[in-house]
């Protein structure tokens, strides 16, 4: 039996999400340059990124049950829409395919689907147009976002090797920078569409 969407979507996505599983404090303090690693502000800005991150977390876990309920609803209505269709004409058709189908979407034999040539060929040129647009957007998106954390990373490296964009020698302003970038690269991350 195949996994089920919620169990796929948790196992990719919350898994492996928790700050602690990629990041330790040390590993975070090692960022820093090596005169402000001591300061107390650094274990409070991890924590601080790590409750932000479990709320994070709490949304995506949200987000997920509210698509497997959705994911069901759909289910359900292409099985109605199926079994209201009167037209049996399946001639030509891949039967092998139609059986995967319906296994995969859960009705059986009694309730199979039935199509003409006409809606199977209507239905393929919807999806592929629906997945072609899907995927033009989802590369603009992923261009603007790796460009508004390669700029951030950039920035956090400038940090980590105390090249600063501004001259400051006050560690307040330093502090006010580090939040600062770390702000915009966590609303990168967030907010993937701008």
């Amino acid at each position: 039996m195949p996994s089920s969407e919620g169990s796929i979507l948790n196992k990719f996505l919350l898994t492996p999400a928790p700050l602690r599983n990629f990041m330790t404090l040390h590993q975070f303090t090692n960022i820093f340059p090596p005169k402000l690693r001591s300061n107390p502000v650094i274990r409070e800005l991890y924590l601080e990124l790590q409750h932000q991150r479990a709320a994070d977390i709490d949304d995506v876990r949200r987000n997920i049950a509210t698509e497997v309920k959705r994911g069901e609803r759909q289910k359900r209505e292409v099985v109605k829409i199926r079994q209201s269709s009167h037209n049996n004409d399946v001639a030509g058709l891949d039967m092998v395919g139609l059986k995967m189908e319906g296994e995969l979407f859960g009705y059986g034999r009694r309730n199979r689907a039935t199509h003409t040539r006409g809606t199977v060929h209507l239905s393929i040129e919807q999806a592929c147009d629906s997945v072609e647009a899907q995927i033009a957007e989802m590369e603009a998106e992923i261009k603007e976002v790796l460009s508004e954390v390669s700029e951030a990373v950039g920035e956090l490296s400038d940090l980590r090797y105390g090249r600063f964009t501004k001259s400051t020698g006050a560690e307040d302003d330093i502090v006010d920078e580090v939040l600062s970038t770390l702000r915009r690269l966590e609303a990168a991350c967030a907010n993937p569409a701008g």
